[in-house]
């Protein structure tokens, strides 16, 4: 993923998949694509068939941007639905732990797996579900019939430029596809205030003094730590000395303005812009459109989506949605080191919802992707040339070795089960029993 979350250097884009650990990630869909991030290489991974599905964390857009620019299918789920325990964190009153997956099914399976109450992360003690659902029974063909969906114009057109002409292109089409399925559209189903400063601003204080915090807590409760970083304070001084990690060329701009804060998270400036956030991404955001309209959802472009719901930990399922056409002119990242723009990079449309509403999203963005199958519209441009058992090494405490054979796509869903079922995989770190026994997976596997 992108080392620290992009919470880091000034041009936060060049970070977008690069680590001093692992070095670059790119994108599949052209050379020396930008993943976007930060957990890119988990949903460049999926993208490529190097796994079925992965975990991404998002505190604002980092599982649904990256599933859009990887052609594939990221949930944010509602802050507390899912554990954070031991990821590092930027932000407790933000971070959210969620699936990244080659369709909503599949992803769907993967959040019951990962959902449910935890002793080590009290947040998820507000989960409404003695039992966590079983999400992949959302997924249905007809889950957009009867439902009311609106778009938020306003929320939409700020973040507009020429870029975005070709994917809005693409969203206005998909409002006649969500019609045919059954919904009723809602146009100018705006946000009552859409302060962008504010927003920036309140959002700053936040992040940056959770991050102090948090990364303090983090720190303290490591059972190793060779290198003896406590704070920000000290992993600031080993990144400046260390040359993987590219200092100053990737600077510590965020962290210097961080720990030049006089407030932490518990200092009444920082509860009253978290309160402000509440606010605006709730009742005079997504909450309030939600209600005012009554709606089961909101659409939206996924680079568009994520920045209110971050905000007011409100659950997002990102579905591919198309593809920048031949004509596209390239644009580079902040750095010039990435392409960001550029012909055949996917896109995707966003399902926004109430909290815990996400089996609602679920079924709809089903339903959506069952009626287009964008995906299985552009290949990726490159394919991988090593198994994951190469890059894994057998330790007593994980003594297995995992074998993934490529192969064609399958839409026969028992053969695709049993192909799964003969290959060597003994054990894949066991995330509820190899997601509850190869999770009867949908189309398309690789």
């Amino acid at each position: 993923m992108g080392e620290w979350a992009q919470c880091r250097s000034r041009k936060a884009s060049s970070s977008h998949g690069w680590s001093g650990y692992g070095g670059q990630v790119l994108g599949a869909y052209y050379p020396q694509q930008d993943p976007s991030g930060s957990s890119s290489g988990s949903a460049v991974a999926v993208s490529v068939g190097l796994a079925v599905g992965s975990i991404g964390t998002e505190t604002s857009g980092s599982i649904v941007n990256p599933a859009e620019k990887s052609n594939v299918v990221g949930i944010k789920p509602t802050l507390g639905l899912t554990s954070r325990d031991m990821v590092i964190p930027i932000s407790l009153r933000q971070d959210t732990v969620g699936p990244i997956g080659r369709t909503v099914k599949d992803a769907a399976y993967m959040l019951t797996a990962i959902s449910g109450r935890d002793r080590f992360d009290n947040w998820t003690s507000t989960q409404p579900y003695e039992v966590t659902p079983d999400y992949a029974k959302s997924c249905t063909p007809w889950g957009l019939k009867g439902a009311r969906v609106g778009i938020p114009r306003n929320g939409i057109d700020f973040h507009l430029d020429d870029s975005s002409k070709p994917v809005m292109a693409v969203f206005e089409a998909a409002i006649q596809t969500v019609r045919d399925a059954g919904a009723r559209v809602i146009e100018e189903a705006n946000f009552s205030s859409y302060d962008a400063p504010a927003f920036a601003r309140n959002s700053s204080i936040v992040l940056d003094t959770d991050f102090v915090a948090g990364l303090s807590d983090y720190l303290s409760k490591l059972l190793s730590n060779p290198n003896n970083v406590r704070s920000l304070s000290d992993i600031a001084r080993f990144t400046k000395s260390d040359p993987l990690e590219q200092y100053p060329d990737r600077d510590i701009y965020v962290w210097d303005r961080q720990l030049g804060r006089n407030i932490t998270n518990a200092s009444p400036e920082s509860w009253a812009a978290y309160q402000a956030n509440l606010f605006m991404g709730g009742e005079l955001g997504v909450v309030g459109a939600l209600d005012r309209h009554k709606l089961d959802a909101l659409i939206m472009p996924t680079f568009a989506a994520f920045h209110l719901p971050a905000i007011a930990g409100l659950p997002i399922v990102s579905v591919p949605l198309g593809f920048y056409p031949a004509q596209t002119a390239l644009r580079m990242n902040l750095k010039k080191t990435l392409v960001s723009v550029a012909p055949n990079i996917p896109f995707g449309i966003a399902f926004v919802g109430r909290k815990w509403s996400e089996e609602k999203l679920i079924a709809l963005a089903y339903a959506f992707e069952q009626r287009t199958m964008i995906r299985r519209q552009m290949k990726p441009s490159i394919r991988p040339t090593f198994e994951l058992s190469d890059q894994l090494e057998p330790t007593e405490e994980t003594p297995y070795k995992l074998k993934v054979q490529y192969r064609a796509p399958v839409t026969d869903q028992p053969k695709l089960a049993h192909l799964i079922k003969s290959k060597t995989i003994s054990r894949l770190t066991s995330i509820r029993s190899w997601l509850r026994s190869t999770f009867g997976l949908t189309q398309s596997f690789l």
